[in-house]
């Protein structure tokens, strides 16, 4: 497949374009999902900017090309099913970014020319730095705080009430009085010096550490138990209100002045400013600041300053028209790179990671940044022993830019990727569409075996009630557990225990039965959970229940993945004959099937486990049965789920690709190159009112 994400905009045809926003879409929710769902950003904030530029940018050259899923179109992200749903008063929008002095005056140009205003009335704007946390709305009813909330997507947030309520800053009761029913936005941060002392106790306590006090603040107010919350050094900072208008103030200056006296912290740092110079020389002054402050910022928000122009600028669907943030740039500096060492996450990426000669960059000393993967080292051309220039940006784990290849050693020698993981030992693979390397042996994997195991136990999968995520983190992590088998030798094994299960903190005879007793109840389980559960990637419960119905039972299905490993086999053809399976997930389970390791796991859990048979699809005689058909186009009387359950009811074969064993192709408007192929192979090609009339 082309890769479009390195071309210039301006050279981007329709179809690159479209390519390129598809992938856009992709990356930025997955980025979105790691910051606001996860709490573990990979990107700076400006290379995070710099996709959505890149989004922006493409759609505005080509508008009819805006996806339904644009990241134009959305603010945060799908809030946690772990929190009750809180619908917002009116939406909490993200704002439109400045990063030059130009988009500054731009700013405060569209306003006069919005409002209609001369160019020698003044237009003041307040500029507040912006606070690098967590946003969160609070309701307060007759001046009692009663609900509070995440952003969530902007319009839906997470209920974390009781966690706000320790937080000293948010005041139960306002000092002075409020309009009756009001929401009071602001950000949930964190202070240097107390982060320190967290990851100091933390470290003691032989806990993992936070990265960073953004991703500190975030998981302390996310708790599912607020008493944890409670223990953690928590700020707040309010700056906003979903309505404005019901304060009896005319700007916002006063506005934040009347949140001061009802008893919330603003920043004080905020300042007033007359003109665009004004804005520029205190953004400059800041940013001077800005490592020596007591919190983390990433630029300066402006507003303006009347309320009545505010409400008639309006806003877009993602942002206000009457408020910008200014970002501040990534913060360099160069250093020797001493080594690179592999990281393996929990889901089995090989990330490589640069270990520097200490150098300060913004107010800290960095030692380590990322590399991102092994096409990155390759392309940038990083070496051990490089002087290498560094980013700090967004208070992430700070990343090497590039190398100084006039000062690079003369016996320097490019730095070659492990083909190996370097926990376990197994096969690490790098598939042609995917930028990262990844280990196969995710029920082996010392690094991956935590995560793989609570997979394995979720309620898709072996459902073994009793045994949550914390139960199985403190097994692990106590040895009594270390692949899926060892669970179905607990009880024989805590028979022989110096400290059996019902001795441990928060166990007693009667839990410890009742989980032996759950654990026996899954030594049989059908055949698509036995699939989902082993955590193969991409393998998720529908493409299991896909598996399991083509290929019956767990022998032949296990003998085919492992036969589907040569591309050119019958068997690989076979697997990527499925419809909903494509080349990548094909991969996947071939090579999961290809490490040694993952098998000599699956033998000593078959060995305790019985995997019980597909049940067989209910069909009906027909005269399609034990063919393979192929849809192709949109179908104009039913969906495509449904057309392929009637197919399947008949007894045929749903396939996704066109092959010479497919017997029909059955094609709906706008059919492309399948039906091409169809025809090129000889496959009978049939309309779709006569598969209609035929399959009736």
């Amino acid at each position: 497949m082309e890769r479009t994400d390195t071309i210039f905009i301006e050279l981007l045809n329709e179809e690159q374009a479209k390519t390129e926003l598809e992938r856009l879409a992709k990356e930025i929710h997955r980025h979105d999902e790691l910051y606001y769902a996860n709490d573990a950003p990979e990107l700076s904030d400006s290379e995070y900017d710099k996709l959505r530029q890149r989004n922006l940018a493409i759609e505005e050259r080509f508008p009819h090309l805006v996806r339904e899923d644009s990241p134009s179109t959305r603010v945060g992200f799908e809030i946690s099913t772990h929190f009750e749903k809180i619908q917002h008063r009116t939406p909490l929008l993200s704002l439109d970014n400045a990063f030059t002095e130009e988009d500054v005056h731009d700013f405060i140009t569209r306003a006069r020319r919005f409002l209609g205003l001369s160019t020698d009335e003044p237009v003041e704007v307040v500029a507040e730095p912006k606070i690098d946390g967590l946003s969160a709305s609070l309701t307060y009813e007759n001046g009692r705080f009663t609900q509070g909330a995440t952003r969530g997507d902007g319009a839906v947030g997470e209920n974390i009430t009781p966690n706000l309520r320790t937080i000293k800053d948010i005041p139960a009761q306002s000092h002075i009085e409020l309009p009756p029913l009001v929401e009071i936005r602001g950000e949930v941060y964190m202070r240097h010096d107390d982060f320190m002392a967290l990851n100091k106790s933390r470290e003691i306590a032989n806990e993992a550490i936070f990265a960073n006090p953004r991703n500190a603040a975030a998981g302390s107010v996310r708790q599912l138990d607020s008493n944890i919350t409670a223990q953690r050094p928590l700020k707040f900072f309010a700056y906003s209100s979903d309505e404005i208008g019901q304060f009896n103030v005319s700007t916002h200056w006063e506005f934040l002045e009347h949140l001061k006296q009802a008893g919330f912290q603003v920043n004080p740092y905020a300042r007033l400013c007359k003109n665009a110079e004004e804005l520029l020389a205190y953004y400059h002054e800041l940013e001077e600041k800005r490592a020596s402050l007591e919190y983390d910022i990433d630029g300066i928000v402006y507003k303006l300053n009347r309320i009545d122009w505010q409400q008639r600028m309006g806003h877009s669907a993602r942002a206000p028209r009457w408020a910008v943030a200014h970002k501040f740039p990534a913060e360099k500096a160069t250093t020797r790179l001493n080594s690179i060492t592999i990281q393996v996450g929990r889901r089995g990426t090989l990330t490589p990671v640069a270990e520097l000669e200490p150098i300060t960059v913004g107010g800290v000393v960095v030692s380590r940044a990322t590399l991102h993967n092994e096409d990155e080292i390759q392309r940038k051309d990083v070496r051990v022993g490089d002087t290498v220039l560094i980013q700090r940006a967004g208070d992430v784990i700070p990343q090497v830019l590039k190398s100084i290849p006039e000062k690079r050693p003369a016996d320097s020698k490019p730095f070659e990727f492990p083909t190996t993981c370097p926990v376990c030992g197994s096969h690490a693979v790098h598939h042609k569409d995917e930028v990262a390397r990844k280990c196969t042996g995710g029920l082996i994997c010392e690094a991956q075996s935590a995560l793989r195991l609570r997979h394995f136990v979720s309620r898709d999968a072996f459902d073994i009630e009793g045994l949550g995520n914390k139960h199985i983190e403190a097994f692990f992590k106590e040895g009594l557990i270390q692949s899926p088998a060892d669970l179905f030798t607990l009880q024989e094994r805590d028979k022989t225990s110096l400290t059996p299960l019902r001795n441990k903190e928060g166990w007693g005879s009667q839990s410890a039965q009742k989980l032996f007793e759950a654990i026996g109840k899954r030594r049989s389980i059908p055949l698509y959970r036995f699939i989902y559960a082993l955590g193969i990637p991409q393998v998720g419960i529908a493409t299991s229940k896909l598996l399991a119905n083509r290929y019956g039972n767990y022998t032949d299905w296990s003998t085919a993945m492992r036969r589907s490993h040569e591309r050119d086999s019958e068997a690989y053809t076979d697997l990527i004959d499925i419809d909903g399976i494509g080349d990548s997930m094909a991969e996947d389970l071939a090579d999961f099937f290809n490490e040694p390791h993952n098998v000599q796991v699956l033998n000593d859990l078959l060995a305790q486990v019985t995997v019980e048979d597909a049940k067989k699809v209910q069909t009906i005689d027909s005269p399609i049965s034990g063919m393979t058909v192929v849809f192709t186009g949109t179908l104009q009387s039913m969906s495509r789920q449904e057309a392929k359950v009637r197919a399947e009811k008949l007894g045929a074969k749903v396939s996704g690709s066109v092959s010479k064993k497919t017997d029909y192709v059955i094609v709906g408007a706008d059919a492309g190159s399948k039906a091409k192929k169809a025809q090129e192979l000889g496959v009978k090609v049939m309309p779709e009112d006569d598969w209609v009339e035929f399959s009736s």
